[in-house]
């Protein structure tokens, strides 16, 4: 780095190491006064800027630890150790760029999302032929050429060669999802945004713009997420206070045991608190970069600090502990007054799927899907209203067709059964023209590692454990039951779960979710998750956590590296408060000279930073198989199983 780009980033770094040079310049020249001169006016100066900062601290109710490092300048001018005053004015000024070293360090994954986002696309023209263009002037079904080791612009779906022939090609989506093996995808396939491309050009019809993609979702999360500032004051200062105190018992003991207020100072200055400043602010930005490398990005270092205390965890059902990929279970027409279907079969699902199109929940969804795959042709409304949790009317070949819950369907129609359902299925009524239809079976599945991620969350000392969801309690105690989670809150609306959140205890309380719903409740928790890999966008945005792969055990990866975070910055301070002591008491007999006992607080400082930076690996209790868990059966059961014809 050059002198001046030095000076721009830090320029009280460098004015002190020209003082401390000309300081000693003047010295070795045989002009001792004028070294004293020089070096004690910028202590002064230096000195009158960390008083006024430790001023306005104590004037906003702040208790800070500046006032040792004011003392020890103070003390060592006045006693003429005034090359140890330099040092000391070194190791303040230079402990911010320790830290922005240090820190560079630990937010390195992150800025390596940032880095290496792409510019540009490669819009493939009708000719066969390419253009490179801005990512913000990319449509939704513009069809992109992605070159061999490129990152995908935009979601998309893989598509054919240019021969029309089904291709598979290989994927690298460590940066998105932590996983360090290449993933295959076949035409066809959902490919998100981010990932890197393999070893062979392949074209992508972009299902979303840049804005609406993946990637960029992350990045502007990533981009929150590398300018919080770490709790430095809340941490340090459960330190700050008695560490003062100590320091300044050592110093005014050996000044009154040996009449020497040189002893003082040569106290104060191997008391000066650089460890308790810097140490946790860089293991928080540690763990935010080890978070980031599996999947899960976290928006503040204080979040981090909490999820190390995270004792309650509440989840939401759908999408969350579940797939939200319902499966299509058994088509159910009802029997008019002759005992014969009002519908059959076919035509039921076909008006359904219909209907569905003009809803966006999970269930219809899965409905689409399954009328899709039998090959049924799915028709336009001329009229249609979705009743937010209720239902969908449409009006479809001049018929009057109403689907949703069984309340709602009553309400509309004659001849309403209810259906007999079993553990953990749902149903989806219909009405055709005033008259009930029928009704479809749907089950959500339980994901492969969701009992795993409950018990590993237990492990870790989170007791509580708890689901709250919007569906009916036969179908959330099934799940609850399969997941081995005994507290169960059913059939809740967003501002039931808010409540039951706020008066959760032990705190602090960690939900996880992934729907728009959630929202309210992931921004009043102590920690809110968001399952953001398919997830809504409001959820994402409230949340302080977001899991960026679609898998449920990255909550209780988060819980673990914030105590390990946590442990490790906790460590870090304890390491460099007992060096710091350990030197005090040394410096108290006289034995260290001030400019000396400057020299190794350094050393201190450097450390406390070395341990700090331990939070970016994982520690041998530590989880590891787990936080690589990737149920590969998710990917057999991706689209939801289809009633046999």
């Amino acid at each position: 780095m050059r002198t001046w780009e030095l000076a721009k980033l830090h320029p009280w770094v460098v004015a002190t190491l020209a003082a401390l040079a000309g300081t000693l310049a003047l010295e070795l020249s045989g002009a001792p006064d004028a070294a004293q001169w020089l070096a004690s006016a910028f202590g002064a100066v230096v000195l009158v800027k960390v008083s006024i900062g430790m001023v306005k601290d104590l004037l906003h109710g702040h208790w800070g630890i500046d006032i040792l490092a004011v003392t020890a300048i103070a003390s060592t001018l006045l006693v003429g150790e005034y090359l140890a005053a330099l040092v000391v004015c070194l190791m303040l000024t230079g402990g911010e760029a320790l830290e922005d070293y240090a820190a560079g360090r630990a937010k390195r994954s992150l800025s390596a999302l940032l880095e290496r986002a792409p510019q540009v696309a490669h819009l493939l023209l009708p000719d066969g032929t390419t253009r490179d263009v801005a990512m913000e002037s990319i449509s939704v079904g513009d069809r992109l050429l992605v070159r061999p080791a490129e990152v995908v612009p935009v979601d998309g779906i893989l598509s054919t060669d240019s021969d029309g022939r089904a291709i598979e090609a290989g994927f690298d989506e460590s940066s998105l999802t932590g996983e360090p093996l290449p993933v295959s995808r076949r035409t066809g396939d959902e490919i998100l945004s981010g990932v890197l491309n393999g070893q062979r050009a392949v074209v992508l019809e972009a299902t979303a713009t840049a804005q609406d993609s993946q990637y960029s979702r992350i990045l502007s999360l990533v981009r929150e997420a590398s300018e919080s500032r770490a709790p430095m004051v809340r941490l340090a200062d459960r330190y700050a206070v008695p560490f003062t105190i100590v320091a300044y018992l050592i110093g005014g003991l050996a000044w009154w045991l040996s009449g020497d207020p040189v002893r003082f100072a040569e106290v104060l200055v191997v008391a000066t608190p650089c460890p308790l400043l810097i140490a946790a602010p860089v293991a928080f930005l540690a763990g935010m970069s080890r978070a980031a490398k599996n999947g899960v990005i976290v928006k503040s270092g204080g979040t981090i600090e909490t999820l190390g205390r995270v004792r309650t965890a509440a989840f939401d059902k759908t999408g969350t502990l579940t797939y939200g990929r319902p499966e299509l279970l058994e088509v159910r027409p009802a029997r008019g007054a002759d005992g014969q279907p009002v519908l059959d079969e076919e035509e039921l699902l076909r008006i359904t799927g219909s209907a569905e199109q003009y809803s966006g929940h999970v269930l219809a969804e899965s409905i689409r899907k399954a009328a899709e795959a039998r090959g049924l042709r799915l028709v336009p409304a001329t009229e249609a209203r979705e009743i937010a949790t209720h239902g969908v009317t449409a009006v479809l070949e001049g018929r009057e067709v109403v689907v949703g819950k069984g309340s709602f369907v009553r309400d509309h129609t004659t001849g309403f059964e209810v259906a007999d359902l079993e553990p953990g299925e749902s149903a989806v009524y219909v009405g055709v023209d005033g008259v009930f239809a029928g009704v479809l079976l749907i089950s959500d599945r339980l994901r492969a590692n969701a009992r795993a991620t409950l018990t590993e969350l237990d492990r870790l000392g989170v007791r509580q454990r708890m689901i709250l969801t919007g569906d009916a309690m036969p179908t959330a105690s099934h799940i609850a039951a399969q997941a081995g989670v005994t507290r169960v809150e059913a059939e809740l609306l967003p501002e039931d779960k808010v409540r039951i959140v706020r008066d959760a205890e032990p705190g602090p309380v960690m939900m996880v979710g992934d729907g728009i719903n959630d929202a309210p409740v992931l921004a009043v928790a102590d920690v809110g998750v968001a399952m953001g890999a398919r997830g809504s966008t409001a959820a994402s945005q409230s949340a302080d956590v977001v899991i960026v792969r679609d898998d449920i055990s990255r909550a209780a990866v988060a819980v673990s590296v914030g105590q390990r975070t946590l442990r490790v910055a906790k460590e870090s301070i304890w390491v460099g408060i007992a060096l710091s002591v350990v030197l005090m008491l040394v410096a108290a007999f006289g034995v260290i000279p001030a400019i000396v006992g400057a020299l190794l607080q350094e050393v201190v400082d450097l450390v406390a930073i070395a341990n700090a930076l331990r939070a970016t690996r994982a520690g041998r209790d530590e989880l590891r198989d787990f936080a690589a868990l990737h149920d590969r059966s998710d990917e057999a059961h991706a689209e939801a199983r289809v009633p046999a014809a």
